[in-house]
This record gives C-alpha cells, structure tokens and sequence, in this order.
C-alpha cells in the first residue's frame, strides 16, 4: 500500500515517454508498450511510497483514438489493475495523429477541434469508470516550428486563439479544462511574453489555462526560439537566474492548472518530429540546470487554489535503455516526493 497519508499534490508518472520520439525512422528507437510503462511505473518505490497514477497520451501504440467504448473501459481497467488512477490526457491534436494546426486554415482547424472532442470523449468514459477524478485535457498550436507564425505575429496569434476559444467549448460541455503546454517548439506558445499573449487573447482563464513543465520553461529565461523575450543572458548568476524566474512564473503562475516536473541541462534536443524541443534529463543530471524543488515552489504556489491535484514527472527523450532502469523510477520518485513534502498539503 502507498504510503501517501492523504497528501496532496498527487504523484504522477508520464505514459509519453515511450512514444514521443520513438518510431521506425532511422536513428530512432522502437516505442514502450503501455502495459510495459505502466509496469515500469508500478515498480518504483521510496521507503514505501509509489507513484499514485498516470497521465496519458490519446494517440496509438498506445491507444487508437477510435477506440470503442467498451475498448476505453478495457484500457482503464488495466490502468486500475496497477493500482494507478488517470490525470492529465494529451489530446492528439497534431498533424499525423487526428488534429492539425490551430493556425491553419479551415479544414485543419476542424481536425485540431475534433482531437479535442477525442480528448473529451475518453476523458468522459474515464470519468465514469471512476479511474479519472481530477486533470486536464493538454493541447498546444500543433503548429511546429516558428517561422510561418512569425510572418504575421499578431494574426496568427488570433487565428490560434480562435481555435483555442472553439476547444473551449468543446471542453466546457463535457466539463473539462484544457492546459496549453509552454514548450518553444509550439509557434505562438514559443516563448514566456508569446504565450501570455496568447492566453490573454484566448481571454478565459477558467477554462484555457497554462501546463507549465520545468524543462521547457527553463529554455523561456533563455529565449531560445525568441531572443528579445530572454529574460537571462548565458553567464548568468544564482540571483539573476531566481530574480528571472519570479518574473516569468509571476506572469504565468496565474493561469498554470497543470505542471511536469522535469530537468533540463540547457540544451534543445531533436528525435524524429520532435526536433528541437526541451531536452529533459534525469532528475539527477549532473549537467541539470535546476534545483528541481526550489523552482517547483514557484509554481506550485496556491497550486490547490488553482484547481491542482496531482503533478506528473515528464521524462520525453529519454533512451529505452534508461527507460528500463528501475533506479532511473526510483531517483524521479524521490524527487518528486520531496518536491510534495516541500509545496505541498493535506
């Protein structure tokens, strides 16, 4: 038995880590089944605390998003059979999977929409199975790379506020929250002013909010993708860096209702479709830029107020071969846990 003792945030493992950069290109590694993550999952333990649950990614191997009812409630019963409970669900809105670009035109709008009617219609039978009780359904422009937004800033952040303002309503009839993921390969989200922006064109904050992940925020302070928004330079100090850092999570932290707890050594990484993103590393990276717990109290401030439940560690790019390693479960685990013990509450 898990020893959580009825504190919350709860603790989370990703399920995209066995997908996001996998594939049969070449130079690429085969996917991890889902039963295979989950197992990997149930088995980390620190002084009898496990991960309580799961957040999970809507496309396949690991789930067809044309899945039946009855095949939905298959999938959470293996889930529950873990001992987990499900969170967050990424909608599979980009090009390849059901969706398209929030800022394409007509026909690939309607393709990012209907992604987000999948996101809600298994996060319906979830909810009704009794394995989701809490989370949100995650989304981004689905519009990789920045140098088409960058013809037309200001419309094109309109036209993805448009799609992102129809999700809305999408979600809000099914009861449901949609986060967008801060990540500088998403245009219009690419940066810390770029997706305020855009949250604040989208203008409903109870039901289009912010997914902040660690990694990915940290390459915000450098402006990566945009450097007139960097709000470090590269010989920065331990001031600097905590005086940058208050400034970016005082502007997102109000609109965040979803968090990752990662590390990132500073470097971009790329692997198939997912070139150029956030790299995350292993919670104990010598090379990792960030004191994983201090920089999580920013956000996690007021986290319950906000509608918080659980937090989830994000481990994308990391190698099967690390993947495989249950001590590489067991050091995130700890981590998470005192992250928990610091930010969190009963």
């Amino acid at each position: 038995m898990s020893k959580s003792n009825g504190k919350s945030p709860k603790l989370h493992n990703a399920m995209w880590p066995g997908l996001v950069g996998k594939g049969d290109d070449e130079g690429q590694e085969p996917s991890i089944s889902l039963d295979r993550m989950l197992e990997l999952t149930q088995a980390a333990e620190v002084d009898g605390q496990k991960f309580e649950g799961i957040d999970y990614f809507l496309f396949l191997p690991h789930t067809d998003p044309k899945s039946s009812d009855d095949e939905i409630r298959a999938i959470a019963d293996r889930i529950a059979s873990k001992g987990f409970t499900v969170g967050s669900l990424v909608a599979p809105v980009w090009p390849g999977t059901v969706g398209d670009s929030a800022m394409g035109d007509e026909t690939a709008r309607q393709k990012f929409l209907e992604a987000v009617k999948v996101g809600c219609r298994i996060a319906d039978i979830f909810n009704r199975h009794g394995i989701r009780q809490y989370g949100v359904i995650r989304i981004d422009s689905a519009e990789f790379g920045v140098e088409k937004w960058r013809q037309n800033p200001v419309a094109n952040t309109k036209r993805i506020a448009e799609t992102f303002r129809e999700a809305a309503k999408i979600a809000t009839d099914h009861g449901e929250r949609l986060a967008a993921e801060g990540e500088i390969c998403w245009a219009g989200m690419h940066s810390w002013k770029d997706m305020l922006d855009l949250l604040e064109e989208v203008g409903q904050p109870e039901t289009v909010g912010f997914q902040a992940d660690l990694a990915h925020t940290y390459l915000y302070l450098l402006g990566y993708n945009a450097p007139e928004h960097a709000l470090l330079q590269p010989d920065y100090s331990e001031e600097d860096f905590y005086r940058a850092y208050e400034t970016m999570t005082d502007k997102l932290r109000p609109w965040t209702i979803d968090f990752h707890v990662a590390q990132n050594n500073g470097e971009v990484h790329g692997a198939g479709d997912h070139e150029k993103t956030g790299k995350h590393c292993p919670a104990d990276d010598p090379n990792g830029k960030l004191d994983i717990v201090r920089c999580a109290g920013y956000w996690l401030k007021d986290a319950e107020q906000r509608g918080i439940r659980h937090i989830c560690w994000d481990g994308c790019m990391f190698s099967n071969a690390m993947l495989e390693i249950s001590s590489t479960w067991n050091t995130i685990l700890e981590k998470m846990i005192t992250v928990r013990n610091t930010h969190g509450w009963n």
